[in-house]
């Protein structure tokens, strides 16, 4: 069974691999679900590891359904990716209804090239799973990393089961919530790859910073923060 490590860092990518991980996708801000890591991130890591990496693609945190500026950076993105050698690629994008933005989806896949490619988690916000899953894997998707469409993956096991029944080419990477603890009932019931992070938490100083750097205001998964011209122009105007 293929173990595919969600990793933070070039620490994490590097304590994966030492641990005997298959391959790793990388990313940041993990609590977010995971947005694109940065370039020089990337980097070190293709050189630094010998499995296989995989990248996220995705330009923020929030619902999946993008803006065309943000569409263009997942482009830049991957092609930074494939320039770099990097093995595999993350991603998808949906539509207002939650369905599959097919053309979008299509064009990253397509952008992709040589490198394997994941649809990602947005699968487990659509309305069609299974139907949603034919036409993943007609397009040439590798794998679908889901939780089955629960909050985590043993919740959605009754889900993941009835996708890996349909899967010939794309392998389904059960995801969300697996441990030491569960991880044996997905071999057992035949999946040949699981995704998990594995992380714990570490003090990193022993204070708190005196001033929190940390926005107080929380957003909703469908909420996106932007800037504001009109605030920034009246901020701009009282300095001036």
């Amino acid at each position: 069974m293929i173990v595919e490590v969600c990793a933070n860092s070039l620490e994490s990518a590097l304590n994966a691999q030492l641990a005997g991980a298959h391959r790793i996708e990388l990313c940041s801000e993990l609590p977010s679900g995971g947005i694109t890591a940065s370039y020089g991130l990337i980097k070190k890591v293709r050189e630094a590891l010998s499995i296989p990496v995989h990248v996220l693609i995705r330009p923020r945190s929030g619902d999946f359904f993008y803006s065309d500026m943000e569409f263009q950076t997942m482009l830049e993105d991957i092609a930074i990716c494939t320039s770099l050698g990097v093995d595999g690629i993350v991603s998808g994008v949906l539509n207002p209804d939650w369905s599959v933005d097919w053309d979008r989806t299509k064009a990253l896949f397509k952008a992709a090239g040589n490198c394997s490619f994941t649809f990602h988690r947005a699968f487990d916000l659509v309305a069609n799973p299974l139907e949603t899953f034919d036409k993943l894997q007609e397009m040439g998707v590798d794998a679908l990393l889901t939780s089955g469409q629960a909050a985590s993956a043993m919740e959605g096991l009754s889900l993941l089961k009835q996708l890996e029944k349909k899967s010939n080419t794309c392998t389904i990477m059960p995801g969300a919530g697996i441990t030491d603890n569960n991880a044996i009932h997905f071999k057992q019931a035949g999946f040949k790859a699981i995704h998990l992070s594995a992380t714990k938490k570490i003090l990193n100083t022993t204070a708190l910073p005196r001033i929190p750097m940390n926005a107080a205001m929380g957003i909703a998964e469908n909420e996106v923060l932007v800037t504001d011209p009109d605030i920034l122009k009246k901020v701009i105007k009282s300095v001036n």
